[in-house]
């Protein structure tokens, strides 16, 4: 086979009628696959075909319909070579769904967390609060309290500990 010509002619032609054209030819590769990038090296494959053949399109008013066979034929060459990787099974496998939680038992284990975060001594609270409700950092903590980030850290660590023994607590966690 022997490659076409380019003339400067023939290059500004098919210029033209890709930056006229392509938004629409763009849209009808997009129809033809699911993926956007899939469309595009489709409709790049369809123009490429479409410039070796420029010079022998005698109807230039045609190229529409020229562009769109190359699309077609291209995507149904692609669909031909694709490699299946599906097999037939008498069942389907399914994954085994892990149950959602019960939001009910979700806001009893809230509530009770709640109750037994208002039992700790005030400051305590202030950092649990700021710490794990308010999600501040512990230096950020320290600042809104005005303490040093070693104190933060000791406080909630003594707070987390006596959560962690609260009697109203312990039928949650069982």
């Amino acid at each position: 086979m022997t490659t076409p010509v380019c003339t400067s002619a023939t290059a500004a032609q098919f210029t033209s009628y890709v930056r006229a054209r392509g938004p629409v030819l763009l849209r009808t590769a997009r129809s033809l696959t699911a993926d956007p990038c899939d469309a595009e090296d489709l409709l790049q494959t369809a123009l490429t075909k479409t410039y070796l053949a420029w010079e022998r399109i005698e109807d230039h008013r045609a190229l529409d319909g020229y562009v769109r066979r190359a699309l077609v034929n291209t995507r149904t060459s692609q669909w031909r070579k694709r490699k299946v990787d599906e097999f037939a099974c008498d069942e389907l496998p399914e994954k085994d769904a892990v149950p959602a939680p019960d939001p009910a038992e979700q806001q009893v284990l809230r509530d009770a967390m709640w109750r037994a975060v208002t039992r700790l001594p005030d400051r305590q609270r202030a950092m649990v609060v700021l710490r794990y409700y308010e999600d501040l950092s512990e230096a950020q903590t320290a600042e809104v309290l005005g303490v040093s980030v070693g104190t933060v850290k000791s406080a909630v660590s003594r707070a987390l500990a006596k959560l962690r023994e609260d009697p109203g607590l312990v039928p949650v966690r069982d």
